[in-house]
């Protein structure tokens, strides 16, 4: 099977790169755009656009039935939820598949496993993955959440179990505290996820962020292109991105590989995904959750290896086998990818939307910059605040974070009102304990407080 035309549910820069890939495919491509993006790139880029509703998420790039309308009236034969939104809702891979539409993303059902946080990971700890100490399953009450607390020790992280993307996430340091996380936690996850329900793991200070890239075809092919250190973050919302994982052994390496194959294996995955796990400070590794879509920092891995992540997902989803096999994928040199958003960290992160009267990325020998925004256009200020990513490759990590250093200096982002995080990238980057990889998920909290 292959695909003739292929609708992209979703927008900005990751819409544009997938469009890219068809387009290299041979694929037609549709568009759908809410009201707010009716003159963005990503869809003058498209074949074929189809406006599906206000700006608002919810009504738009939120809403099954007009996606599902749009894909039907111009005949695409697939849909490519790219990263949020609808990527990992299980609900919408089983309406595209019930109107003959293929979801370019695992089985509904696999997608309904993983997509249950404490489920995959009483599964997985089956399957013989190591798991932090929580509880077996969710837990729907205060009182069973002190007990299990009180069993596995504090400080603890109370989860949603829909959750993701970072949300949904709090830490309780004793039990005076975790009565209110506990409440905050699961009033999130019911207004935000639709499910309310939350799971206990203790919490592991200092801990680093590392997740293998795994493609998996329907023939029984697993297999993982290595690991990426994702522990530049605020509140779990990551600002740096980079591969291989600098302090990672060669022994722990192939470990995590090994876990993230048998773990894929178990639960049926197939297409693009990743295994995320925390590196404890004294070497141990525990399995965090499965990420059903392709990520926002899969370019990284694309640089170190060579291979085109979306266009692996596309055949996979056509049901053609891998085109590749591990002993050809070799990692070589080091990548680093900024994500450069519209915001003012100097007032919280705020979202800083507007037009851009400047715009120039930057380029140069090992740099690629993923963005659907150029000069001219309009930051809408009704979703995610991403402008562009900045990603570079070079022979080692030293020289990785100098041109990206170098790339971030040259990248003139302007407009009334607009401000971005290159200031603070560029300050990430060039701190000593960064430069010798002394640092873990709290890092960027703790230097903006100096």
């Amino acid at each position: 099977m292959s695909f003739g035309k292929v609708l992209i549910a979703n927008r900005g820069e990751i819409a544009l790169r997938i469009a890219r890939t068809c387009r290299e495919l041979g694929i037609a491509t549709v568009a759908v755009y809410s009201t707010a993006d009716r003159d963005a790139r990503f869809v003058a880029q498209a074949d074929e656009a189809v406006h599906i509703g206000p700006a608002p998420a919810r009504r738009s790039y939120l809403y099954p039935p007009a996606i599902i309308e749009a894909a039907l009236r111009t005949g695409a034969d697939a849909v490519h939820p790219g990263y949020g939104f609808l990527s990992e809702d299980a609900d919408f891979a089983r309406i595209c598949v019930d109107h003959g539409l293929v979801f370019i993303g695992p089985r509904p059902e696999v997608m309904e496993c993983v997509g249950d946080k404490a489920r995959v990971r009483a599964l997985l700890a089956a399957a013989g993955l190591p798991v932090l100490a929580g509880s077996d399953g969710p837990v729907t009450d205060p009182s069973d959440a002190e007990e299990v607390a009180e069993r596995i020790g504090y400080p603890v992280i109370v989860k949603a179990a829909a959750g993701g993307g970072g949300r949904g996430i709090e830490s309780a340091r004793d039990r005076g505290e975790l009565r209110e996380v506990f409440r905050r936690t699961t009033a999130f996850a019911r207004q935000v996820f639709g499910n309310g329900e939350v799971y206990l793991e203790r919490l592991v200070p200092e801990p680093r962020h590392v997740e293998v890239q795994l493609l998996a075809d329907a023939h029984g092919t697993v297999l993982h292109l290595g690991e990426r250190d994702c522990s530049l973050q605020r509140r779990n919302q990551k600002l740096v991105e980079e591969a291989p994982s600098p302090l990672l052994s060669e022994e722990v390496r192939r470990r995590l590989g090994a876990y993230a194959v048998a773990g894929a294996r178990h639960v049926g995955y197939t297409g693009a995904g990743t295994m995320e796990f925390l590196l404890h400070p004294g070497g141990d590794v525990t399995f965090m959750e499965i990420n059903a879509r392709i990520q926002v920092e899969h370019p990284v891995t694309e640089l170190l290896t060579g291979v085109d992540l979306v266009r692996e997902q596309i055949r996979v989803a056509a049901g053609e086998p891998l085109g590749i096999t591990q002993d050809r994928i070799t990692p070589t040199g080091a990548a680093i990818e900024c994500r450069v958003n519209a915001e003012d960290p100097a007032a919280g992160f705020r979202p800083t939307p507007g037009r851009l009267t400047a715009y120039c990325p930057p380029g140069g020998p090992g740099v690629r910059v993923d963005s659907g925004f150029g000069q001219g256009d309009v930051i809408p200020p009704d979703y995610d605040s991403l402008l562009a990513k900045v990603i570079v490759w070079a022979p080692t990590r030293e020289q990785a974070i100098a041109r990206a250093d170098r790339a971030l200096a040259e990248f003139v982002v302007e407009g009334p009102g607009v401000a971005t995080t290159i200031p603070l990238l560029r300050r990430l980057l060039a701190q000593p304990d960064f430069v010798r990889a002394r640092h873990s998920t709290g890092f960027v909290e703790a230097v903006m407080a100096r």
